[in-house]
């Protein structure tokens, strides 16, 4: 595998802990929230072949159950930092856009999810 392409496939991993970080932030992953994220990916990721890597990170990370939103989240920002060049203008909108639909697909936003996408936000504004 070329760098370039494991770098991508790292890229699309670390989204899926990203999403799921945001999905179980309350505790609780809705149906609805899975909904959002697959049809995120189908309809605005799909440019990418390696998308459907996100699906696979987050559903390995949903059935595992292992991992709580604070440590999924707290390694999607050490791989952000590591690897500032991956996240351009259009993937930084793109991941916010993502972010805020899967945050507001079951009853809108609570607290804990306005504290993580605003945590996500202040992240990617330094890059």
């Amino acid at each position: 595998m070329k760098k370039e392409d494991h770098a991508n496939t790292m890229f699309y991993q670390n989204l899926g802990k990203l999403f799921y970080a945001i999905a179980c932030v309350d505790g609780i992953i809705e149906v609805d929230e899975i909904n959002t994220l697959k049809t995120m990916v189908e309809e605005e990721w799909s440019i990418n072949e390696d998308a459907l890597t996100i699906l696979d990170s987050f559903n390995w990370l949903h059935m595992d159950q292992d991992y709580d939103s604070n440590t999924c989240f707290n390694s999607f920002l050490n791989f952000l930092n590591m690897n500032k060049s991956l996240f351009t203008e259009n993937r930084k909108t793109l991941i916010l856009k993502t972010a805020n639909a899967i945050a507001s697909s079951f009853s809108n936003r609570n607290k804990s999810e306005l504290i993580i996408l605003a945590r996500l936000d202040m992240e990617l504004k330094k890059i």
